[in-house]
C-alpha cells in the first residue's frame, strides 16, 4: 500500500458540483471548461502517474483576466484550486483532488515582447521552456535553464519549481533567470512583481514566489533573462570503471575551480538504457559516465577540456570521446535528455531529486546502490552532477503493490541520506505530494511554522493546491 495521504473531499462541494460547473460557464471561454469524465482523465495525474484523483472540473482560460475571475469565484465560494502547467511534476505537485478545480494555462501561450537590448522577453506562463529559445535563437540568444521536460514543461511550471536542468551549473536556475510575474492571487487580485530588470527595488516577493509550487498565486506572465549564445560549445563522454571514480572526477573538476557548462552524470543502467533508445553512441564497457560541456572559442575549449581530461585520468577515465560535430552534440544530448522517458520503456520508475554536496558523491552513490538492493530493487542513476542535483531512478513493478511500498520506501532512505550528508530534500522538482512528509527531517516545527503562516498569508482559507508541500498533521496544526 502507498504511504501516501489525500485528506478526504468536502461533500458539500461535491454536493454543489453542477452548480460550480454551471457557474464557471459564465467565467471562460466554452472550449475552456471541460466536465466530462473522459476529458478530465487527462488531468487527474501528473508525471507522478502512480497516484490519480478525478478532479472536479478543468479549466483553460485565455486570459490573465479569465484566471482572475475564476480565482475570485472558487474564493468566494470556497473551491479548490490545483494550478497545471504541462503536468510535468515527478513529485506530484500537480496531481487533483475530488473538490477542486484544476486551473490549466496551456491556452497561455503567447509570446509577449523581445527586447535585445536589454536582454529579456516576456511571455504567458504557458509557453514552453523550449519554445523560449527557439524565438531568440536566431538572434543569437537562449534561455539558460533546460529542465529534461524542456520540450513539454512550462514556464509557469518552471517557476513553481525553481526548475534547473542540464546547463544550470554555469547559468542558473529559474530564479537566477526571471526578472519579473504578473500573479494572480486566490482572491482575484493581480499584482506585478520584479520587473525587466535584475534587483527591482522592495520586497523581494519574486524569490518568495519562485519554487512555491503555486501555492501562494498563479502566475500568468513571466519576463526571463536572455543570454548570447557562446561562440561555440563542446560536449565530452567521459567513462570510467567505477561510479565512486567519476563521483571524485566531479568533486575534483568544482574544487579546482573549474566550470562547464554541464557535467550529467550516468551509471551503467542509466547508460544501457538511454544508448539503446537514442544511440548516441555512449561506451558500454564502463560502469559511470560523465558528460561535460566547455564553451567558447576553440582555443578555450582545448584549454579548459585539457584539464579536466587531466582530473578525469586521475581518477581512473578509460574513455575519452570528445564530440567533434553538431550531429554528434545533438546525439549525446538526446541521451541525456530522453533518460526519463527511455528508462519508462523498461520499467516504471520514481524519480528522486535531492541535492548533495560535491565532495560527498562518491559516498551517496555508493549509499544509494545499498539502499536500493536492501528493498530488492533496481536503481538507474542519471543526474546534473555539477551542482549535486542527483536524480535516482527506482526501477519497479506499479502492478505489484508490495514493489510500489518498497520503492517509495528506498525513495524516502535516498532523500534522508541527503539531508544527512548535508544536502536537502529537493533541487528542482519540488516538494508536491511525494516528499511532503519528509520535510520534518530538513526542517524543525519552527521552520514550518514560519513556512506555513507566510503561505497562509496569500492563501488564509488553504484553498490554492492543498495537500502539497506540508506534513498534513502538522497543517492542521497550523
Amino acid at each position: 500500500m502507498s504511504k501516501i495521504r489525500f485528506t478526504e473531499p468536502n461533500r458539500e462541494i461535491l454536493a454543489r458540483r453542477d452548480s460550480i460547473i454551471n457557474d464557471l460557464t459564465r467565467l471562460v471561454d466554452p472550449a475552456g471548461l471541460i466536465t466530462s469524465t473522459d476529458e478530465c482523465r487527462a488531468y487527474e495525474t501528473d508525471a507522478l502517474t502512480a497516484y490519480r484523483k478525478m478532479p472536479l472540473a478543468v479549466v483553460l482560460p485565455k486570459t490573465t483576466e479569465e484566471v482572475s475571475a475564476v480565482l475570485k469565484y472558487c474564493h468566494d465560494t470556497g473551491v479548490k484550486v490545483v494550478p497545471r502547467g504541462a503536468g510535468t511534476s515527478l513529485a506530484g505537485g500537480a496531481i487533483p483532488s475530488e473538490d477542486a478545480v484544476v486551473l490549466g494555462l496551456s491556452k497561455m501561450n503567447r509570446v509577449l515582447a523581445v527586447n535585445y537590448d536589454d536582454r529579456f522577453i516576456r511571455v504567458e506562463a504557458g509557453v514552453t521552456n523550449l519554445s523560449v529559445t527557439a524565438v531568440v535563437a536566431e538572434n543569437g540568444f537562449f534561455y539558460g535553464p533546460d529542465p529534461s521536460s524542456q520540450l513539454a514543461c512550462t514556464i509557469g511550471g518552471n517557476i513553481a519549481n525553481n526548475s534547473g536542468g542540464a546547463h544550470c551549473l554555469k547559468y542558473g536556475v529559474t530564479t537566477n533567470n526571471l526578472l519579473g510575474v504578473r500573479m494572480v492571487l486566490i482572491d482575484g487580485s493581480i499584482i506585478d512583481l520584479g520587473g525587466d530588470y535584475l534587483d527591482s527595488a522592495g520586497l523581494d516577493l519574486l524569490g518568495l514566489v519562485v519554487g512555491s509550487e503555486g501555492q501562494l498565486g498563479i502566475v500568468t506572465e513571466a519576463t526571463l533573462r536572455i543570454l548570447k549564445s557562446a561562440e561555440g560549445a563542446r560536449p565530452v563522454l567521459f567513462g570510467f570503471p567505477s561510479c565512486e571514480g567519476a563521483g571524485k572526477a566531479v568533486a575534483d573538476v568544482i574544487a579546482a575551480g573549474i566550470i562547464p557548462v554541464a557535467i550529467e552524470y550516468m551509471d551503467k543502467a542509466a547508460i544501457e538504457i538511454c544508448e539503446a533508445f537514442a544511440k548516441a553512441g555512449y561506451p558500454l564497457d564502463v560502469e559511470a559516465l560523465l558528460i561535460v560541456e566547455v564553451e567558447g572559442s576553440d582555443a578555450e575549449m582545448d584549454a579548459t577540456l585539457a584539464d579536466i581530461t587531466a582530473i578525469a585520468r586521475a581518477n581512473g577515465a578509460t574513455t575519452v570521446r570528445e564530440s567533434r560535430s553538431a550531429i554528434e552534440t545533438a546525439a549525446i544530448w538526446k541521451g541525456r535528455k530522453s533518460a526519463f522517458g527511455a528508462t519508462g520503456r523498461v520499467a516504471d520508475y520514481l524519480c528522486m531529486d535531492g541535492t548533495v554536496p560535491t565532495g560527498k558523491l562518491s559516498y551517496v552513490l555508493a549509499e544509494i546502490s545499498k539502499i536500493v538492493q536492501r528493498h530488492g530493487l533496481r536503481v538507474a542513476n542519471v543526474f546534473h552532477a555539477g551542482d549535486g542535483n542527483i536524480h535516482p531512478l527506482i526501477l519497479y513493478n506499479a502492478n505489484d503493490p508490495s514493489q510500489q511500498s518498497k520503492a517509495e520506501a528506498a525513495g524516502d532512505d535516498i532523500l534522508r541520506l541527503c539531508v544527512e550528508v548535508g544536502g536537502c530534500l529537493t533541487g528542482e522538482h519540488g516538494v508536491g505530494i511525494e516528499k511532503r512528509d519528509l520535510m520534518r527531517c530538513q526542517f524543525d516545527d519552527a521552520d514550518l511554522a514560519q513556512q506555513i503562516r507566510v503561505r497562509a498569508a496569500f492563501d488564509p482559507r488553504w484553498l490554492l493546491n492543498t495537500d502539497k508541500v506540508f506534513p498534513l498533521d502538522f497543517r492542521c496544526q497550523g
